[in-house]
C-alpha cells in the first residue's frame, strides 16, 4: 500500500513539474514576443532627454537630503547638546 502511495505521489510530482515547465516556457515565449513586437522603445534623443531629467532630479534630491542632514546636525549637536551642557 505504501509503495502505491509513493508511486502516486511521484507521478503527481512529475505531472506538476511538467505543468510548471510548460507554463514557464509559455511565459518566456510570450515575454519575448511582447518585448520584440509590442513594446515601443524610445528614440535616442528621448532617451538622452529623460536621462538628463533623472540626473538633474537626483542632484536636487541629493542636495535636499544633504541640507536636511546638515540642519539636523546643527540643531541636535550645536543647539540641544550645548544647551544641555554636554
Amino acid at each position: 500500500m505504501q509503495k502505491l502511495i509513493l508511486i502516486v505521489k511521484f507521478d503527481f510530482c512529475i505531472f506538476n513539474l511538467q505543468h510548471f515547465m510548460s507554463k514557464f516556457g509559455t511565459y518566456i515565449q510570450e515575454s519575448y514576443d511582447e518585448l520584440v513586437h509590442k513594446v515601443s522603445w524610445p528614440s535616442w534623443s528621448e532617451l538622452q532627454q529623460t536621462t538628463l531629467i533623472v540626473l538633474v532630479s537626483l542632484a536636487i534630491i541629493t542636495l535636499l537630503v544633504l541640507g536636511m542632514d546638515a540642519a539636523s546636525k546643527f540643531v541636535l549637536k550645536d543647539l540641544i547638546y550645548n544647551m544641555a551642557g554636554k
